[in-house]
């Protein structure tokens, strides 16, 4: 099983200055970041604030592959968590059928926001990623230690990646 989850947007690790996507679900019950690369923090951002850049750039092209031979993206899953990298597939069908393809999760969340398709993320995945247990020495109400380091950051920090 796996849980639909939102880009909440892109932010700059303050220790180690390494860019983090992070991922919320809808009930805003946990958030999960995701350590990524400068080039794949840029792809994101520039589809979350819906930047139209006068040449395509990777990710771009990779759609505008994708559509010229009739195949959809259907979703992206992040899989997988082993030794502290991320997995994810893409769910892609076309004139031949469903058929999934393995990814970096970067490169599918920059895919996904382009194609506005959604992005899950396997229950396993967000098991293995939390420090701390949802339920595990907190109150009812109280939030996962991610999510109360994001309530505390300013929005404007969200996508203002500057590369």
């Amino acid at each position: 099983m796996a849980r639909e989850m939102l880009v909440a947007g892109v932010t700059v690790d303050p220790v180690t200055k390494s860019p983090i996507v992070v991922l919320k679900d809808r009930e805003n019950r946990c958030a999960l970041p995701i350590w990524i690369g400068l080039l794949e923090a840029n792809a994101i951002v520039l589809a979350l604030e819906g930047v139209e850049l006068p040449r395509p750039m990777t990710h771009d092209l990779m759609k505008s592959l994708l559509e010229g031979t009739g195949t959809r993206l259907r979703k992206v899953e992040i899989t997988d968590i082993r030794e502290n990298t991320y997995y994810a597939s893409l769910h892609l069908e076309g004139s031949s059928g469903a058929y999934t393809v393995d990814s970096r999760p970067s490169d599918a969340i920059a895919l996904a926001l382009r194609f506005g398709a959604p992005v899950l993320v396997a229950e396993g995945v967000l098991e293995k990623a939390m420090t701390v247990d949802p339920g595990e020495g907190r109150g009812e109400g109280e939030s996962d230690p991610w999510t109360e380091l994001l309530e505390k950051m300013d929005p404007g920090q969200f996508s203002k990646y500057k590369m």
